[in-house]
């Protein structure tokens, strides 16, 4: 219902007669407190700080103190896990904690000091008081970005009727007592001014949408840039750590940020770590994703005896699980570790069966290296800027040992990408989804995939007789520069 004269009179604010033909809208602050440009600002501001800053501030803090000490072998399944995906602990953290903040904005040191909302409130009005907020911050910037074309189109009592609209609203939502009812009458009356004399400048619906969706890809291309990229596993070289059909999530931060279109990389971190499976531009053809662990870096000198890598003479321990059995044929599938970590590799044929202590003991053609009798390749030197890789499934992996025309070569710092998270959907041979594949953690405890349940027990027990990491860490290469 609209209100009688007398009491629209009664509730606008005074102000001065306009000349005939030539009245402007005004723009006045609101009793006690900012308006226009200067109250949006400082809302915007205080946004950052408590529901942007402060919540960022937590997360940090928050995986900081969840995220066990380097070597702590103790921690428990929620410490590992945080430190093994830090940026999705993270997202999930701030988002809770923004969620909290934005909850409690109105009991928020300064929020009524600035117009974000006023203790006296009534909760059920909050909501409407933000509104009321927002469309004034509307009208006031439509006044100023078109006040020639608002005083050619709009009549002198118009723009009056406009005006005190606006500064009635102000007027209720600035008073020393809030009156919920002359605020409900002022937001109504504000409503129906804006809405009659504003809407030819006023952002429509089809504008509204575009512009949140051109926000929501702004971010997410944002996201994808700097901090996590999905891909896709199309190939077996990482099989059973990776399966064919599994889509993973790669965290671009682990290493340094790559600055798009350039090789310059923000906040560097490497090399990589030992065992880190990580995605990177393949050297030989930089327009091709590859996924492979990490096994030698700089300084680093390196041999693989039928797949088996030795790092400065030493050889990599592992522990036999079992026959894996994948695609109608068997292999054999090992843990082995390195540093802290402990994956699985698969082998065609078993090392182990090939024992050597000389020479002598290995047939025409093949070498004695480390106890083992098999194909020797090496040694590989790895230079400055660079990390030799190799696949899982080590007899059926195109990696550092075979790339240069089967003379070896590294990943160049500037063609690594990050390092893979866990596995957020998977699709089986038939097309179907693979559900024992979801969220396994890549970098995570070796876990079978499905249809390996007999290989548990073997998996198991070479977890528990697991070497230190002491004896797990190969002795240090000869130093580069």
């Amino acid at each position: 219902m609209t209100p009688p004269p007398e009491e629209e009179a009664a509730t606008a604010a005074p102000s001065a007669p306009a000349k005939e033909g030539s009245a402007t809208v005004r723009s006045e602050p609101p009793p006690g407190g900012p308006s226009g440009r200067a109250s949006s600002a400082l809302r915007y501001v205080f946004y950052l700080v408590w529901i942007i800053g402060l919540p960022f501030a937590l997360a940090i803090l928050s995986v900081w103190l969840l995220t066990p000490a380097p070597g702590n072998t103790a921690a428990g399944g929620l410490r590992v896990f945080v430190a093994e995906q830090q940026i999705p602990t993270g997202i999930v953290l701030f988002t809770i904690f923004a969620m909290i903040a934005w909850h409690f904005r109105h009991e928020l040191p300064l929020s009524g000091a600035i117009g974000v909302g006023r203790k006296d409130i009534p909760p059920n009005v909050r909501s409407r008081y933000e509104e009321a907020l927002a469309l004034v911050d509307e009208a006031r910037r439509i006044l100023r970005q078109n006040k020639r074309d608002v005083d050619k189109r709009l009549l002198a009592p118009e723009r009056e009727q406009l005006e005190g609209a606006l500064a009635s609203l102000e007027g209720a939502m600035g008073a020393p007592k809030f009156d919920q009812d002359e605020f409900d009458r002022a937001h109504a009356r504000a409503d129906r001014a804006v809405g009659e004399h504003l809407s030819r400048w006023r952002k429509g619906e089809m504008r509204e949408y575009a512009e949140s969706i051109g926000v929501a890809v702004a971010v997410a291309l944002i996201l994808r840039a700097f901090v996590i990229e999905a891909f896709k596993i199309p190939s077996g070289s990482m099989i059973p750590s990776l399966m064919i059909g599994d889509h993973i999530f790669v965290n671009k931060l682990s290493y340094g940020p790559l600055i798009p279109w350039t090789d310059t990389r923000l906040f560097s971190s490497l090399p990589p770590s030992r065992g880190d499976v990580m995605v990177f531009k393949f050297p030989e053809n930089k327009e091709q994703d590859f996924i492979k662990r990490v096994i030698a870096g700089p300084g680093d000198t390196l041999e693989a005896i039928d797949g088996r890598p030795i790092l400065n003479g030493w050889l990599v321990p592992h522990c036999y699980v079992g026959e894996f059995r994948h695609d109608g044929r068997e292999a054999h599938l090992f843990v082995e570790y390195l540093e802290d970590k402990s994956y699985f590799t698969l082998f065609d044929s078993n090392p182990d069966e090939q024992t050597c202590t000389s020479q002598e003991d290995c047939g025409v053609g093949f070498s004695c290296k480390s106890g083992i009798c098999g194909n020797l390749v090496g040694p590989f030197k790895v230079a400055p800027g660079e990390v030799w890789v190799m696949g899982d499934n080590r007899n059926n992996s195109h990696d550092s040992r075979f790339w240069r025309g089967g003379l070896g070569a590294g990943v160049p710092f500037e063609n690594i990408k990050g390092r893979a998270m866990f596995v957020w959907m998977s699709f089986g041979p038939g097309g179907g989804i693979a559900q024992d594949r979801l969220f396994v953690n890549v970098m995570g405890r070796p876990k079978l995939p499905g249809g390996s349940d007999s290989l548990q027990a073997g998996l198991e027990k070479c977890m528990r007789e697991r070497p230190p990491v002491s004896q797990t860490t190969p002795p240090p290469g000869r130093k580069v520069r």
